[in-house]
C-alpha cells in the first residue's frame, strides 16, 4: 500500500480518471468529425462521378457533333466533285461549240477571200482584154469607122437610160 503514499500514482490515477471523463465526448467529437470528413468524401466522391458522367455525355454529344460534320464535309465535298465536272462537262462543251464557230468563221473568209481574188482576177482579165481589145481596135480601124462605133455606143446608152 506503499502505492498509495506515491505521488506519481495519484497523478497516474487522475490522469486516467480525466482521460475516463473526457474520452467519451472526445470520442464523441472526433467520431463525428470524421463521418463529417466521411460524408464530405462521399458527397465529393459522388459529385466526381456526376462529373464524370457529365463529361462522358458531353465527350459523346461532340464525338456525335463530329462525325455528323465530317459526314457533312464529306457530302459538300461530293456535291462540289459533282458541280466541279458538270462545269467541266459545260466549259469543255462550250468549247467545243467555240472551236466550231471559229473554224466555221474561217472558212467563211476563206471562201469570201477567194471570191475576192476570183473577182479581182476576172476585173483584171477583163482590164486586159479591154486594153487588148482597145489597142487592137485603134490599130484596125480607120477614123470614119472610129466615129460610127463612137455614135453607136452613145446612141445605145441614151436607148438604155430612157
Amino acid at each position: 500500500m506503499d502505492m498509495l503514499h506515491d505521488p506519481e500514482f495519484w497523478v497516474a490515477l487522475v490522469f486516467l480518471a480525466v482521460v475516463a471523463m473526457f474520452y467519451r465526448p472526445v470520442m464523441k467529437a472526433v467520431g463525428a468529425n470524421l463521418d463529417g470528413r466521411a460524408a464530405k468524401i462521399r458527397a465529393q466522391i459522388g459529385e466526381a462521378r456526376k462529373l464524370r458522367e457529365e463529361a462522358q455525355a458531353l465527350l459523346s454529344e461532340y464525338q456525335r457533333k463530329q462525325r455528323e460534320a465530317m459526314a457533312e464535309a464529306e457530302k459538300i465535298i461530293s456535291s462540289a466533285r459533282t458541280a466541279a465536272a458538270a462545269l467541266k462537262a459545260e466549259a469543255e462543251k462550250d468549247l467545243e461549240f467555240s472551236l466550231e464557230r471559229r473554224k466555221q468563221q474561217a472558212l467563211d473568209r476563206i471562201s469570201q477571200a477567194e471570191a475576192q481574188a476570183i473577182a479581182q482576177v476576172r476585173n483584171t482579165a477583163i482590164d486586159v482584154a479591154l486594153v487588148a481589145a482597145e489597142k487592137l481596135i485603134k490599130d484596125s480601124l480607120n477614123p470614119a469607122k472610129k466615129q460610127a462605133l463612137a455614135d453607136k455606143a452613145i446612141a445605145e446608152v441614151a436607148g438604155r437610160m430612157n
